[in-house]
């Protein structure tokens, strides 16, 4: 009777299945005493109690620094990783993301996802198409992949630019009434995915949106004397965030922290350097 070679037992992937499993188990404490975070896609609460209280910072060129003295970031989705906005939040930081809304660029990642048909004339940023935003079935579906990506990459917030098409000359005849119908189905849209929505600049909307949206932003009040404007915001106790590309912290900070306004004053390039209005 022939007697067949017994086989051998793989050892070492079982020693090393073990070791991993060993090494696991010892981390898991160490993970056990970091501070909690608020898990990626949470929605970013805004305390009323500290409407008057925030920093700010907004960012979008050169190299980011998160050791920057704010309590919010407002950051670019796809310039930003992943590594980046998990040390922000291990800093408690709130992030928000920059989504642009009404327009796209030929150089936007999902540009090729918008039909020639809802492309109009050429918008504020270089190289770039308003889009008719009466159009929402054929927006919808991209819009919700960028909310997405904000949510994906652990943003809390998303703020929407270009949300003010109508007042523009778009190449489509948008009124007042499809803006306002465009931009809280956004906030809605933007909830549903579980992230909070703010409205960027639109200031003529501001009144008829602030039931809407959580905070909003905004870019020069002071020098278009528009500020009073976005008081039914700060009176409801959500944050403005606001930024000044002239003059001096010394001249606008009275008006604006008088408001109730997160301010900053920064270059066009949105770069990490900053110069804010001290706190209340």
């Amino acid at each position: 009777m022939r007697i067949r070679p017994r086989r051998r037992v793989a050892v070492r992937p079982l020693r090393r299945a073990l070791s991993a499993s060993v090494a696991l188990v010892l981390l898991v404490p160490a993970y056990g005493c970091r501070p909690e975070l608020t898990p990626p896609g949470a929605p970013t609460a805004w305390p009323a109690a500290q409407a008057r209280h925030w920093q700010w910072q907004w960012q979008l060129s050169g190299q980011l620094d998160p050791a920057v003295d704010a309590h919010v970031f407002l950051l670019d989705p796809v310039a930003t990783t992943a590594a980046q906005t998990a040390e922000l939040r291990s800093r408690d930081r709130r992030l928000i993301c920059q989504v642009n809304v009404g327009s796209v660029r030929s150089d936007d990642p999902d540009a090729s996802r918008f039909p020639q048909v809802v492309r109009g004339a050429a918008g504020r940023r270089p190289d770039s198409r308003w889009l008719d935003v009466r159009s929402w079935d054929a927006l919808r579906p991209v819009l919700a992949d960028r909310f997405r990506l904000c949510r994906g990459k652990g943003f809390g917030a998303v703020a929407l630019f270009d949300a003010d098409g109508y007042a523009a000359r778009t190449g489509f005849a948008l009124d007042f009434d499809d803006q306002l119908l465009f931009n809280r189905r956004l906030a809605e849209l933007a909830r549903s995915l579980s992230l909070s929505p703010g409205l960027v600049n639109d200031v003529p909307q501001l009144a008829a949106l602030a039931p809407d949206f959580d905070f909003a932003v905004n870019e020069e009040c002071v020098r278009l004397a528009q500020c009073a404007k976005l008081l039914p915001f700060s009176d409801a106790g959500k944050p403005v965030f606001h930024v000044e590309y002239t003059g001096s912290t010394d001249d606008f900070c009275v008006t604006t922290v008088g408001y109730g306004f997160a301010s900053i004053r920064k270059d066009r390039t949105l770069d990490a350097s900053r110069e804010p209005c001290p706190l209340p």
